[in-house]
Parts: structure tokens; sequence; C-alpha cells
């Protein structure tokens, strides 16, 4: 999803992932640390760190990739607005029914019909939920769908032929052709959203309710009054529209000068349990060594140590906090912008990105500047947690660190070095031995890559690269830019608008909501989450065959096609953060790999 900070961005994952950047431990003393505070008692505030420009922006649950994210997407909307089918299950990214708005679909029509049967659940109005809330959500994507960060062509809802619903607690789905049930649960049901119909379809603040999204000019009206009413974040505390919500818990307090945000428990929510503290407050921060600063007072019961202060464990263990690395249902990549006039022919040729790849020591990186809360990436499917998805082939790691054999592929293509030592093409062609379609004679091997700023872990990762680059005769300038700009860059091109930059690295991308990773949604042609533009047909064959085969076979084919093919520059995928948890706070492990938090379970001690 993109996916899309701490060490938390988003999805992309879906989310966009970031990074924490690096702090200096301070000295001053912990307060408040080991027995348990007697005002910890029922109704007790816990306060959840916030990373430096990652914070809760976006509220209404139908937004676009620059509004989605870890804190944005998981640990804010979906607190307030419940999917239809909820995944996270013991700390796997797992079907969960019970915590789901509905029962598990049945089948019918040779798997081309499903039929949702909802459950007894209710709005924080009193008002139940019904098939209408469903049929709303639809309505609004199918209008906008342009603006929903898990759109991909010919999927949900392209491939829907009709839909309807016989009562309040049905609702009946037909689609084009008969999918996996396990990719139409996972990928497709997973994204629907039920939405309050009955006081959000409206095309103003002065308009009556109607039935406006059952019209595409109408839902799109509607689209465009609710995301205009997102965007003022002075009123998400006080606008009624954000007051009607199913989940565990609702908006109190909102500062959007700085995101900071309080939350208090839904007495309507429907699901179980209930939450028993009082007040979540989600604390942002400005800078890390700030967020520290609060563990270190006492006044943080759920934070985090960025990677690079790893050995500071040791002390918060001994001063009453349990720390843990959250995994992370995700993969980490720089994406190469194959729209670039003059150096998109140099990124579509396999044998270069195979070259690059050979040139990323992973296994250094994660050592040297991730203190080891890191996992390989090799492929489209995560290495961990652990998953029946990963293949031998995948698990081998087909390209490792060879520097020497990266230089020979570029030079048996048609690569040497000029008088400025630089690597350029010196036989144009497509022939054998030559440099690939659309490389001119003289081009060199000279580009840049823009990453997310303030991480001292990314600045290490890329100068690294630099330099193993710069010896082959490969120069890459690096540039830095916030997360939210690097996002920017990355996604505002098509391969009808191409732009100017080469490279781009904001962090990488979780599966979520579409938890199976079959990597349509990123390396799809024309996938919202695409953002260098990779396209290859017998790629799109293979992702097209893991929406409709039953089994594994179909997934592994394509994860085993997108980890030969390199769509992106694979690099190592780090913890979603390193958790610093106060050890009177209970029921928060295990630690959701999509980023979902639960404080619906969580207890203080003296509770």
């Amino acid at each position: 999803m993109i996916g899309f900070g701490s060490w938390r961005p988003h999805r992309p994952g879906r989310r966009l992932l970031m990074v924490a950047g690096a702090v200096t431990l301070l000295a001053a003393p912990l307060a408040g640390c080991g027995a348990s505070n007697s005002s910890t008692t029922k109704g007790a505030t816990v306060t959840f760190a916030l990373p430096p420009d990652s914070t809760s922006t976006y509220i209404f649950p139908l937004q676009g990739l620059a509004d989605a994210g870890p804190v944005d997407d998981n640990q804010f909307q979906m607190l307030l607005y419940r999917p239809l089918y909820w995944f996270g299950l013991n700390g796997r990214p797992d079907f969960n029914e019970a915590l789901s708005l509905a029962a598990a679909p049945v089948y019918s029509n040779g798997g081309r019909t499903v039929t949702i049967n909802l459950k007894s659940w209710q709005w924080s109005d009193g008002k139940p939920i019904t098939s209408r809330d469903v049929e709303f959500w639809i309505n609004e994507l199918k209008a906008e769908k342009a603006n929903w960060y898990g759109y991909v062509p010919g999927a949900f809802p392209d491939n829907l032929v009709s839909e309807s619903y016989p009562t309040a607690q049905q609702v009946v789905l037909t689609f084009d052709q008969a999918y996996s049930q396990q990719w139409l649960l996972y990928n497709e049901l997973s994204q629907i959203t039920p939405l309050p119909q009955a006081s959000w379809d409206k095309t103003s603040a002065t308009s009556a309710v109607g039935n406006y999204d059952q019209t595409p000019a109408g839902a799109a009206a509607v689209y465009n009054y609710l995301n205009g009413q997102a965007k003022v974040l002075t009123t998400y505390d006080t606008n009624p529209l954000w007051k009607v919500v199913d989940g565990p818990f609702r908006l109190q307090t909102y500062n959007a000068a700085n995101a900071y945000t309080v939350l208090v428990p839904n007495s309507n929510y429907s699901g179980t349990p209930k939450a028993t503290i009082g007040k979540l407050v989600e604390q942002p921060f400005t800078s890390y060594p700030a967020e520290l600063n609060g563990l270190r007072s006492g006044t943080i019961d759920y934070g985090y140590l960025p990677p690079t202060e790893v050995s500071a464990g040791s002390y918060f263990k001994s001063h009453g906090y349990t720390v843990a690395s959250w995994p992370t249902w995700g993969i980490a990549y720089a994406v190469y912008n194959f729209t670039n006039p003059t150096l998109g022919p140099v990124f579509k040729q396999l044998y270069f990105r195979q070259a690059l790849q050979k040139m990323v020591d992973q296994s250094q990186y994660i050592k040297e500047f991730w203190g080891g809360y890191a996992v390989p990436t090799y492929g489209p499917v995560p290495l961990a947690p652990a998953t029946s998805y990963l293949t031998q082939y995948e698990r081998s790691n087909p390209y490792p660190y060879d520097p020497a054999a990266a230089q020979k592929i570029l030079s048996s293509h048609g690569w040497g070095k000029n008088s400025q030592g630089v690597l350029a093409c010196e036989h144009s062609g497509t022939g054998s031995g030559e440099c690939g379609a659309g490389i001119a004679q003289g081009q060199v091997a000279s580009f840049s890559i823009l990453y997310t700023s303030g991480n001292e872990a990314y600045n290490n990762q890329m100068a690294a690269f630099e330099s193993t680059l710069a010896q082959a005769g490969i120069q890459l300038t690096l540039k830095q830019a916030p997360f939210g700009d690097v996002e920017a860059a990355a996604f505002g091109c098509s391969s009808g608008s191409p732009c100017t930059w080469d490279m781009a690295w904001w962090a990488g991308w979780t599966w979520d909501p579409d938890y199976l990773p079959t990597a349509g949604e990123i390396f799809h042609t024309g996938a919202g989450g695409n953002a260098g533009s990779y396209s290859n047909s017998e790629a799109d064959q293979l992702i097209t065959a893991e929406h409709t085969q039953t089994g594994d076979q179909a997934i592994e084919a394509a994860e085993n096609f997108l980890t030969k093919d390199l769509p992106v520059l694979y690099l190592p995928q780090f913890s979603l953060q390193i958790s610093v948890v106060k050890n009177s706070l209970h029921g928060w492990q295990p630690q959701d790999p999509v980023g979902n938090i639960y404080p619906q379970n969580w207890t203080v001690s003296g509770q």
C-alpha cells in the first residue's frame, strides 16, 4: 500500500514505507520506570509515539497514494472506520473473520459470484451497518478509482459485472470470470470499507443526504465534497461527518498544526473486546531525539528506537521497558524512471539492472546501517515474516553482491570507461555485445537518485552504494528531499507524460490492503503504485494468472519472474520499527506486520 514514517512510511503499503533517522542517546534520567504507575487504572491514557514527518493527515478512507501510509491508514483511519474484511491474526497478515464486519464470503456460479453476509454491526450513531453502506463505498470507488491508491487496471472494480443488495445484510457481487477465491478475498474484497451512507451521501455541507452516489456524476460530486472536507484538517474534531464511525475509537481532539491526536473509545463499537483504556494519544514529534527524550522521561508508553541506536535497547530493558522488532509484511526498493527521455532506454536493459543489483551489498548494509533489524529483499515476496509464498529461487538470491561480475556484465554489453573514467556506450546497437535499443553512442552511465532526507541509515546506505558504483565507473549523484517530495516526484510521472528524475527511493511497499504479494498494484503496467512505469507483457500475463488460478503455482511463477527481471532495485527491508514499550502496558503483542495497532486490546497494570 504504499505504501507508503519512522521507518514506517507508507503502502506504498500499499503503504509506502519510510525510515527513522539517527539520534544521540541523551543522559537524562528515566522517570517512573519499573513499578506500575498508581494512576494507570481503568480509563488510563496511553501515549503512542509517531515518527517525525509521518502523521495522520487524511481521514476519508478512500485516498490516493499521496495520502496513504501506516499512520494515516492503520493507526488512524482503521481505528475509526473498519474495512469489510480484517487482515491481521496472531502476528501474521492472515484473514481474521472474528474482527470482520461480514462472515467469510460464499462463492457460487462457478466461482464468479460472491455473496457477502454482513454481521449485526452498527455505526456510532446507533444506525446499523447495511449493504447500502457497502454499495456507497463501491459506487464512490467506481467513480473515483483513479484516486484510490489500491487501483489496478482491470481489477476491482473494473472486473465487476453486476452488484445487487437483496437485503440490508446481504451483498452479491458478480465478476467477469472465475477468480482465485484466495485472491478475491485477500486482494479484492479486502479493499472494501463500508461508509455511513445515511450521513455522508451529500454534495455539500448544506445539501440534504440523498442517493447521489447511485449515478456516476452524483458519486463524483459526493467524492469531491468528502475529499474537500478531508483536506480541512482544522475541522477534523468538530466536523459532524467524522463523528460517525464504526471502529473501536472515535476522534476527540486533533491539532491541525502538528497532527496531535486524541482518540477515545467508541461506546457503540460492535466488536470485541471493547477498549478499557480511556484515551489513546498519538503524539507527533519534530525529531527523533525529541521522541527518545520522551521515552527516557517516561511520557511515552509505546515508542521506538532508530536502527542506529539499537544498543540503547539494553538500557530501556533495564528500566521498565520491553524492546521488540516490529516485522514488516513488505519489501524495500528504489524505482527506475523508465520514462526518462535519456536514461529510460538504459534502465530498460535487463543486463544493466542486473549489474546494478549485483552492486548492492545488502548483507553489509543490514549489519552496518540497520543494526541487524532488517532482512534482504530479493523479489516481490518478503523474506520475513515466514510465508509459504516464498520460493526457493527468490530465497537463493539470484543476484548476490559481486561488483567484479557486474563490471563484466557491462563490458560484455558494449560499455567502457571514457577519458574521464566514466562508463560510456562504446558499441551502440541491438546486437550481441552492443548497448541495446535506444542507447546512443557515447551515452554515459551517470544518473541521480532522489531519496528521503533526515535518515542516517539512508545516507550511509546510499553513500556505500555510490562508492561501489564509482569503482565500476558509474556516476551516481545523491539528492535528498522530504519523504512527501520524493513520493510526489516518483508518482508524478506516467508513460504519457514522462518526467526527468532518474531513480527514486522513499522506502518500499507493504502488502496492504492487498495482502497476497501478487505485485499487481506495483508492477503491472499502468498500476497506481507503479511509480517508475515498469512495463513487461510477460509480467502482466503472470500477474493476471495469479488472479485467476487456484493454488500457489501462479503466485510462484510471477514471483520468480519479477525476482529475475528486476523491475526495481531491491534493497534491505527494515523493520517497521524497533518498539520500546512500558512493561505496564499489556496486550500489544504480537505486533501486526501490516502496521495495524489494536489499542482496544491494551490494558495497563492496575486495571
